[in-house]
């Protein structure tokens, strides 16, 4: 498979806090090995950010350096970073040193420098832009797109001289100062005041009375020219705040522009044209405005708000290059067109474009998993929605649902029972029990026994006889072994059980027929909740019966095969480790995990009450009585996303007519209401 090998013992002095992040980030991906045997692509350890030699950041004799390496064999294979190239005055896209057959992975890239299915243009991010997580978007932080206040904004530097002014001289030619705010400044550099001219004292005072954050958030459109380079920080920020990026910096490579389509969420205009930017954006109707900023949210939260995204978006998008691409726009060594990376890769790694443009994203769209977008569970819900975009509230988080080519289909009728049996060498009436419950069911497929006992699984005479094909794997001792994708798995639909689970026939049924009506979340029985503990300032989650909900535990749940494969595939081996070491912490980690995809929470369905033996604790149906994980489980695990994404819900649904006073008969699930 794909992975990547990161150059060690090279981390010392002369290594900005950027670079040492992205480092950070590749060792953080899936694609990750510390072996550079399993490698097929390799990241230096020299910082290449910024190569403006005027910069204290600049690393010098790079060429002497890299030179030595062993493994660069002329730079096939590598992919360098960088953010700033060239300096004063024409900032020319030179690094100081021949990349070889490097790849490039560059911020402000030049359409006729960028090598097509070779190159990967990023986007230009601060020096504080953070590690993982990052600040949601705007419009997820409020309840509906509030009416801005200004059509059109831009406020930042004038350039008097050089490349990059011609533009921004001409910016304060539409300002009117009512609903089109452009503001600049010529007070930056050390000469301003010798190089000033007749308009720089005026225009200082009109900057000084306005916040930038303030303009912002309080705008439809934000311009985004190009400064000494094509790219800047603006870009990301306006795409934070939901303030459509009107992008005047012709020939730029816009970040991923390979897989994403800018069009859908930017005003993509020409240095030439500035004069027409305000009538053109006027035209723009209302609902094409609001798809706009929802696209915006998208991918902000999808591949810009932090440098784990950034870096492992570039990693993907190396990894899943199309089978054919364009021609390049200048020469290659006959030994790079045979020896790209893309070459090493198997084609079925590359996903539809779709994929990359509609939630969750290309980065948990795994096309190992598939490439057709009907088998994930993400494009279910497009049944009877109309063509185009629609905005869809979920505890007042607003977010884009797309369209996808195979709108309208639904999961499969059956689901396959995953059950875990760990606690006992030998079958108990529990299990026995469990078995015959499920295997009533008229939804139920199969039946996989994952045996988790270090002692074989009993034969097979002594298991119970069923009506659905029964099958016992025996599995080693880890906990998050559950979640592996096991090949037997035939069935969109996963009944997820611990062995000691008591379950009815009835809500067997009755919580499948619930999943399939949403089938990107999970759906069962105990519930959990999660909560900050101010005095420790950290997460924390009990099992104790409160009035909210933002877990389901997985010992009795419905969901999608998918997650078995994001599970494994996707979360880095380190974390499925720890999980493996505290106990009751895999439902924690898979609760997490489709949260951060769906953002939404868990569905907890009418579950029967038992009472136990007395002296015993008591347990309640979908499962034995589940203790809370242990304390630091949920805040290391937020620690990896970077954010909380668990979501609360006070939502519990029961069938139509339960404990309503009519005949039993005319109940459905009679038997939910059974003692």
């Amino acid at each position: 498979g794909f992975k990547v090998f990161v150059y060690p013992g090279t981390r010392g002095a002369g290594v900005s806090g950027t670079y040492l992040k992205i480092l950070a980030a590749v060792e953080r991906s899936r694609y990750y090995t510390a072996d550079p045997e399993a490698a097929c692509l390799f990241v230096l350890g020299i910082d290449t950010l910024d190569r403006d030699h005027l910069s204290p950041q600049y690393v010098p004799n790079v060429d002497e350096k890299i030179q030595g390496f062993p493994l660069w064999n002329g730079g096939r294979n590598h992919l360098i970073f960088n953010l700033y190239s060239g300096t004063w005055p024409n900032y020319t896209e030179e690094l100081g040193f021949d990349i070889g057959q490097a790849m490039l992975a560059k911020a402000s890239f030049y359409t006729q420098n960028f090598r097509p299915g070779f190159d990967v243009s990023i986007p230009l991010f601060p020096k504080d832009h953070p590690q993982s997580g990052g600040e949601p978007g705007w419009l997820y932080q409020h309840p509906l797109p509030p009416k801005r206040k200004y059509l059109l904004v831009f406020k930042g530097k004038r350039y008097l001289t050089g490349i990059g002014s011609g533009t921004r001289n001409a910016l304060h030619h539409i300002h009117n100062g009512q609903d089109i705010i452009s503001l600049t400044t010529c007070k930056h550099g050390k000469d301003w005041q010798r190089h000033k001219d007749a308009r720089c004292d005026r225009d200082n005072v009109d900057y000084d009375k306005f916040d930038y954050q303030e303009l912002l958030h309080n705008s439809t459109f934000c311009i985004i020219p190009r400064g000494r380079r094509l790219g800047s920080f603006r870009f990301l920020e306006a795409l934070q705040a939901a303030c459509i990026p009107v992008l005047l910096s012709d020939g730029w490579e816009l970040p991923f522009s390979e897989v994403l389509d800018w069009h859908r969420a930017a005003v993509v205009g020409s240095e030439r044209l500035l004069l027409q930017i305000p009538s053109v954006v006027r035209r723009i109707r209302p609902e094409r405005v609001l798809a706009f900023q929802q696209q915006t949210q998208f991918l902000w939260d999808a591949y810009f708000s932090s440098v784990d995204k950034i870096v492992h978006t570039t990693l993907e998008v190396s990894a899943a290059r199309p089978r054919r691409r364009r021609r390049p726009r200048r020469p290659e060594p006959v030994s790079l067109r045979t020896q790209i990376i893309k070459d090493r890769l198997f084609p079925h790694r590359s996903r539809a474009r779709f994929f990359w443009n509609a939630l969750p994203g290309g980065l948990l769209a795994l096309p190992d998993f598939s490439t057709r977008s009907g088998d994930f569970p993400f494009y279910y819900l497009q049944q009877g929605r109309a063509r185009g975009a629609q905005l869809s509230t979920a505890h007042s988080a607003h977010v884009l649902t797309p369209l996808c080519p195979r709108a309208g289909s639904s999961p499969s009728d059956k689901f396959t029972a995953l059950i875990r049996a760990g606690s006992s060498a030998s079958l108990s009436q529990a299990i026995l029990r469990l078995i015959q419950a499920v295997s009533r069911s008229q939804y139920c497929d199969q039946i996989l026994v994952l045996w988790s006992c270090e002692e074989p699984p009993p034969p097979r005479e002594e298991w119970p006889q069923t009506t659905v094909p029964l099958t016992v794997t025996h599995g080693r001792t880890r906990l998050s072994e559950r979640f592996l994708p096991f090949p037997e798995i035939r069935t969109d639909a996963v009944l997820s059980l611990d062995a000691d689970a008591s379950l009815s026939t009835s809500e067997v049924d009755f919580a499948f027929v619930v999943w399939r009506s949403f089938p990107e979340r999970i759906v069962g029985f105990p519930a959990l909740s999660h909560f900050w503990d101010a005095a420790r300032q950290r997460w924390g989650c009990t099992a104790a019966p409160t009035n909210e909900l933002s877990m389901v535990a997985t010992a009795a749940a419905v969901y999608h095969r998918y997650y078995h494969s994001l599970f494994t595939h996707y979360l880095p081996p380190a974390l499925r480790e720890l999980v493996d070491r505290l106990a009751a912490c895999e439902d924690v980690l898979m609760n997490l995990l489709v949260a951060a995809v769906t953002k939404l929470p868990p569905i907890k369905v009418t579950q029967r009450k038992e009472l136990s033996e007395p002296g015993e604790q008591q347990a309640v149906a979908g499962g034995a009585a589940r203790s809370s994980p242990p304390r630091d489980c949920l805040d290391r695990l937020a620690g990896w996303f970077g954010y909380m994404p668990l979501v609360a819900s006070q939502l519990r649904l029961d069938p139509v007519l339960f404990k309503d006073p009519v005949s039993i008969l005319r109940k459905k699930y009679r038997h939910l209401e059974k003692p």
